[in-house]
């Protein structure tokens, strides 16, 4: 239940340090929570624990000064003195231990009765990403909006304007629609007379060019390992579509608003898909499972290349063809 703390809002905070040393859609699906705490200690100079990588995306939310470079629930540098910790990371007890570590003056996370903390709500399995960390700082007197979830393009040019962009990888198996399937909206998608261009991080170049080649793709189009994060995300805002699954691509298409074709298997989309507007389609089985799996999830597998390139096909109805 969301309670609001006896506690005042600590408006007079000068140095806050937020934990989210986890990954990209993660510090996406964070973003009202950071800009709310931001708004409602004006003059603060906000710190994220967070890993190193995803500094600029960071910085490009307008909510943080500075990032602390962080992995996981590794002990963090000292940070000086700390005003207000904030739990972003987890329910505890482990993640509010490494912020209890910085003897701040206050922390703000949820209740856990072995870390010791018995302020905040409590948790809410069930409870969608991007809310469960608007309802915590709504707890300590910050107003947060779940849809403040935009960002601005970024100033690089795309690698790729106007392309398709379709991203087979996931950090688990269990969340990778098959090569084969991905290859076949690349081709539906090409031979309808879009570009398009595959992507994925620096351990998925085999499956992404395993796409290419069975859409019959230009190897060009392979631009795996190629996307550091910033350009990565100057792609994806520049894209006319993205095609992927429940991974940190599905974010980025959210916070800039490109459409796209969403591929969910065993977490629901309850639970991490995107809010509800008509340029992001959610194909989904309803099959619950284990996120982390050494498997492609059953539910995932009911999903056909035929579904997924009718949804494109809708998805791309709302984008405007550039020049060119």
């Amino acid at each position: 239940m969301a309670v609001t703390t006896s506690a005042p809002l600590p408006t007079t905070a000068r140095r806050v340090v937020v934990l989210r040393a986890l990954g990209l859609g993660d510090l996406l699906t964070a973003v009202p929570a950071l800009r709310a705490v931001r708004r409602g200690m004006p003059g603060a100079r906000l710190t994220l624990a967070a890993p190193k990588a995803l500094t600029a995306l960071a910085r490009a939310t307008g909510a943080v000064d500075a990032v602390l470079p962080a992995d996981g629930l590794a002990p963090l540098p000292p940070a000086g003195p700390v005003d207000v910790a904030v739990n972003l990371h987890g329910r505890g007890p482990r993640s509010h231990r490494v912020l209890a570590a910085l003897s701040p003056g206050r922390l703000m996370a949820f209740a856990c009765t072995a870390a010791p903390h018995a302020d905040g709500p409590d948790w809410d399995p069930d409870e969608h990403e991007v809310a469960r960390w608007c309802r915590l700082v709504r707890a300590y007197g910050f107003h947060a909006d779940p849809g403040d979830l935009d960002l601005a393009a970024p100033r690089a040019a795309s690698p790729a304007p106007g392309a398709v962009v379709v991203h087979p990888g996931a950090a688990f198996p269990a969340r990778r629609w098959p090569a084969e399937r991905f290859a076949a909206v690349a081709a539906a998608l090409r031979d309808g007379g879009e570009r398009v261009v595959v992507t994925g991080g620096p351990g998925e170049a085999a499956i992404a060019r395993r796409v290419v080649e069975l859409a019959g793709l230009d190897p060009g189009a392979d631009l795996s390992g190629r996307t550091p994060l910033p350009r990565l995300a100057a792609l994806v805002a520049g894209a006319r579509l993205v095609v992927c699954g429940d991974t940190g691509p599905a974010h980025l298409a959210t916070a800039f608003r490109t459409p796209s074709v969403l591929l969910f298997g065993p977490t629901p989309p309850g639970r991490w898909g995107p809010p509800d507007r008509a340029e992001h389609l959610v194909l989904w089985a309803g099959r619950r499972g284990d996120p982390h799996g050494r498997e492609p999830h059953p539910g995932l597998l009911e999903i056909t290349a035929g579904q997924a390139v009718e949804a494109a096909g809708r998805a791309l109805a709302h984008t405007v063809r550039g020049p060119g």
